[in-house]
């Protein structure tokens, strides 16, 4: 119910994967950090431990999805969230912490991140992702234009290696 009535207002669209019980939209989330008040669910981000593909190699990371935050709270929760974060995927060990958001969210990503020092904004980005549900009728996997966070977890951003195309191996968290 957290995600339909938190996606619902930006498309109907985004809020149909969470329909019924679903309460992932892709792949299902190793650790989920949930933020509560006395209305309910305040705000939400998961994480899952996988490899991505960032031009020709291979990386470990934490993906970082299911971002959510109840609208009464807007622009109050994604700085915490991250900061909150950081010592689970330190505990995850992994060497990056990794997200992606729509392009259309870049200066609002950067003000909130990326000027804070939280995480390193990257646009440009094309990452290909394996749906999450089967369907004859589309193709298995899909391909989008973001804007990639990279959090230097345990190694330095210096590390990131070069490439313009992501390979999700797997679905969106």
């Amino acid at each position: 119910g957290f995600f339909r009535k938190t996606y619902g207002p930006t498309g109907e669209f985004n809020a149909k994967p969470f329909e019924g019980h679903r309460s992932w939209a892709g792949a299902r989330p190793e650790i989920r950090a949930i933020g509560y008040d006395d209305r309910g669910v305040a705000i939400h981000i998961a994480a899952l431990r996988r490899f991505i593909k960032v031009g020709e190699i291979d990386l470990l990371v934490a993906e970082l999805g299911l971002y959510g935050v109840r609208p009464d709270l807007e622009g109050l929760g994604i700085t915490h969230s991250i900061r909150v974060m950081y010592p689970v995927l330190r505990d995850l060990g992994v060497p990056f912490g990794f997200g992606t958001v729509r392009s259309a969210l870049q200066k609002h990503i950067t003000r909130l991140l990326g000027r804070q020092g939280l995480a390193t904004v990257l646009p440009g980005f094309r990452v290909r992702s394996a749906r999450p549900d089967i369907c004859l009728t589309v193709p298995p996997t899909r391909v989008e234009d973001v804007v990639v966070l990279v959090l230097p977890i345990a190694r330095p951003m210096s590390e990131w290696p070069a490439g313009e195309m992501i390979e999700r191996n797997g679905p969106e968290l």
